[in-house]
């Protein structure tokens, strides 16, 4: 596709309500037009993220009558295995790749659309943004998820992190600070 035929397409994606513009925040653009990022609106991901969504909460208010607060965390951190169960695999095959690039992998993998911005030397290490969440919906109701998944990176990158933004509050972007880690020297 064109660079017009994408922007003709945004145009009417916006237009609809799927989605919404904005400046972009950090751009290194050069000349031509203002740079801007589109995000999802509510209303876009009712019609495109909601197919099964009904049927997960279902489940999971289910589980919280029948199990409790305690079963949703089991669920919850069944649900977010695949960090720990991935990461050390992606790691070995990415040796270069820093803790948040690592884990960019492994969430794109299962669909989270991830990537990686570099923080300011001040600050000290990198931001984990995932455009996109695929339990965003049932996480609203469910906070668990977006918990459980804090503590799995937390803990497979050996550090505290902070979870600044995230899709099922309303943000725009789940983004997750990673403070830099020393690397183990391999021998």
């Amino acid at each position: 596709m064109t660079p017009a035929a994408i922007r003709r397409h945004l145009d009417a994606l916006v237009e609809e309500g799927l989605i919404a513009s904005r400046d972009a925040r950090h751009s290194a653009r050069g000349r031509g037009r203002p740079a801007k990022e589109f995000v999802i609106t509510e209303l876009g991901r009712g019609r495109f993220d909601q197919q099964y969504d009904e049927l997960a909460m279902h489940a999971l208010r289910f589980l919280a009558q029948t199990g409790g607060d305690d079963a949703i965390k089991a669920f919850a951190q069944q649900r977010v295995s695949f960090i720990e169960r991935d990461y050390a695999a992606v790691a070995a095959a990415n040796p270069d790749f820093s803790p948040a690039q690592v884990l960019a992998k492994v969430l794109s993998d299962e669909g989270y659309e991830a990537g990686v911005r570099h923080l300011p030397l001040a600050a000290s290490g990198e931001q984990l943004c995932q455009q996109h969440c695929p339990v965003s919906h049932v996480a609203h109701e469910f906070p668990q998820l977006c918990q459980a998944e804090t503590e799995a990176i937390a803990k497979v990158v050996g550090s505290h992190v902070q979870r600044l933004a995230t899709i099922a509050h309303g943000d725009g972007v789940c983004t997750t600070c990673i403070p830099d880690v020393p690397r183990k020297a391999t021998s």
